[in-house]
């Protein structure tokens, strides 16, 4: 805006002085030039590679590569503007002058160097290779077609048999199905294990494992003496809840002999990592309750959560332009059935792909995944530059929308959606136990299985020969967990997981993710709600909106350990998860009294 002075004569004292600007403040302005015009590429790129993996995870056509190649050229071109040899040199000449830099020039030139060195540009043949095989592997990863009994069948298919069947026969026959995929993803696997290391060795980094450590400012050293440590503090409870669940399941399925590890095909999930399916707790039937609502309703009861909060409706696009529930059954094509949010240009362009039912697991999935979405739209601000429009860490993602499912699941939260009536007497115990079997075990898989293989694999260069043997191994030891049967090298049983195929060597985000939530969660409900932990109703709270709104608002441009500790009061710890659950090892030790136990 220009504004119009009224001119004066200048007196006979007046001097005239020109101003020069200092080496810092000339180091800055070159600085943020370049970030300026990093940044504006660095979007558009962005936005055209979201969109083509968008068409790619929701419009898979067996034998058409179209979206594939659409999505590799994409892809491409988004790696060789990250990992440009000029980009690195820049911004590593800046580097060296940053202590005459702001302090949120630094972590975008940190940004831009740490996305350099997964497409450097240095080893341009390996990243276009990578990608390749990478759209490859995601390609014939959700365009399996699993079959059961002769018969096509979805995951969601097999993971209701899990859930509910008691043939001990029919669970064996589902399990076995859902690890068929596993085969032929190996050699990719492998393929993309060397190619991945050879990206990121490009740079500087060991291996692609301390790459992705490094995003948390740790070695990867650091990160499995964190995961160590997290197990630790949580091995009395699941020891107890292992004890429990292999005599409880021996009684369900009628079996006279008690295992000592529990057999895979005996839980409610795919990998052992959720067991909660296996507790029914009374006067809770809220699979019941959803299933007259319907699926859109839980999805705009989501959104209707976070707007009681003090958070604005979500934009019209986001329905428009999201894949939110399953394909009809006579559809030609298929899409990636794995709940996920997408910020497609770092901007108001928000999406969901999900496949919501009307039950309880999806009415948590709902809550969780618009937690993401509002993160997102939280940290979309003029104060957060493009480049840093992310979560505080990788672990604070999902550790906001875990607590919004937990929230979602509480009692008196339930009662004021008449989910559930208010009067109706629940077990505590069982319902704390049905929680227990849902966050508890999924630390040793997360924390244990997963980030010790992933580790093992990238960092440790683990034979081929030894994929599934090394799966198992780790399974038993930190689940206590076997399969039914052996499982030779023909199996690749850890590539059944998505996350090694598509989102490989971050496993750990998750559970650390668990430990925020149960933080966050432990000082909203003492500090904010003055209520029982276990018994919360965040709704309509606009204190817990803004505690939480403050936390999402800066983006990755909070320093997350600061964050946590002047939030919460305390730094990264399992200390509000084990408190959490402390009221369940009284009754689980009565329950496995004169049992034996095996971990």
């Amino acid at each position: 805006m220009l504004s119009c002075t009224s001119q004066q004569t200048p007196t006979a004292t007046t001097e005239t002085t020109t101003e020069t600007a200092t080496p810092t403040q000339s180091s800055q302005q070159e600085a943020q030039t370049f970030i300026d015009n990093y940044s504006k590429q660095y979007q558009q790129l962005y936005t055209a590679s979201a969109e083509a993996e968008w068409r790619s995870n929701t419009h898979i056509v067996e034998g058409d590569t179209t979206n594939a190649a659409a999505t590799q050229r994409a892809n491409e071109a988004f790696a060789a503007f990250t990992g440009s040899i000029d980009n690195i040199e820049k911004a590593r000449g800046f580097m060296k002058k940053k202590g005459e830099l702001t302090d949120l020039q630094v972590k975008q030139l940190e940004a831009i160097l740490y996305a350099a060195a997964n497409n450097p540009q240095t080893v341009p043949d390996v990243v276009k290779a990578r990608i390749k095989a990478e759209t490859e592997q995601t390609e014939k990863l959700y365009g399996f077609d699993y079959k059961l009994n002769g018969k096509s069948v979805t995951t969601n298919d097999i993971d209701n048999i899990l859930k509910t069947e008691k043939s001990v026969s029919k669970r064996l026959a589902a399990w076995n199905t859902s690890k068929e995929v596993g085969k032929g993803l190996r050699t990719g696997l492998l393929n993309l294990r060397e190619l991945r290391n050879k990206t990121v060795q490009s740079l500087g980094y060991d291996d692609y494992f301390s790459y992705q450590a490094s995003d948390y400012d740790m070695s990867r050293e650091e990160m499995m003496q964190l995961m160590e440590k997290l197990n630790q503090e949580l091995r009395p409870l699941y020891r107890e809840l292992h004890t429990y669940a292999r005599y409880e399941l021996a009684k369900k399925y009628g079996m006279k002999q008690v295992p000592d590890y529990l057999p895979a095909h005996w839980l409610p999930n795919r990998w052992g990592q959720d067991w909660s399916p296996m507790v029914e707790v009374k006067g809770l039937d809220l699979d019941a309750a959803l299933k007259a609502k319907g699926a859109e309703w839980q999805i705009k009861q989501a959104e209707r959560f976070y707007v009681s909060l003090g958070f604005p409706n979500l934009p019209q696009s986001f329905y428009e332009k999201s894949s939110l529930y399953p394909l009809p059954e006579n559809a030609k094509y298929k899409k990636n059935n794995h709940a996920s949010a997408w910020h497609m240009n770092l901007e108001n362009d928000v999406r969901s792909l999900m496949s919501v039912e009307p039950n309880a697991e999806w009415y948590e999935t709902t809550h969780h995944e618009l937690g993401h979405i509002y993160y997102y739209m939280s940290y979309t601000n003029p104060d957060v530059p493009v480049l840093l429009r992310g979560g505080a860490n990788r672990a604070y993602h999902e550790g906001i929308g875990s607590l919004m499912g937990l929230a979602a699941m509480q009692k008196p939260f339930m009662a004021s959606l008449n989910l559930v009536d208010p009067n109706v007497k629940t077990d505590e115990v069982q319902t704390l136990l049905k929680e227990a079997l849902s966050y508890v075990t999924f630390i040793p898989f997360a924390a244990g299985t997963m980030s010790e293989w992933e580790h093992d694999f990238y960092a440790k260069n683990l034979p081929k020969e030894e994929l599934n043997k090394r799966w198992w191994e780790l399974t038993k030891k930190y689940q206590g967990i076997v399969p039914p049967a052996e499982r030779g090298e023909q199996f690749t049983d850890a590539a059944t997981k998505t996350h090694i195929n598509d989102d490989p060597a971050q496993y750990y985000d998750y559970a650390l993710s668990y430990v925020i939530l149960f933080q966050l969660h432990d000082h909203i409900a003492k500090n904010i709600l003055k209520q029982d932990p276990h018994a919360t109703n965040y709704y309509g709270n606009k204190e817990v909106g803004k505690f939480l709104y403050e936390i999402m608002y800066p983006g990755a441009s909070a320093d997350w350990r600061k964050m946590l500790k002047d939030k919460t009061g305390e730094e990264l710890s399992a200390r509000a998860m084990v408190a959490y659950f402390q009221p369940l090892m009284d009754y689980l030790k009565q329950q496995n009294k004169g049992r034996k136990y095996t971990l």
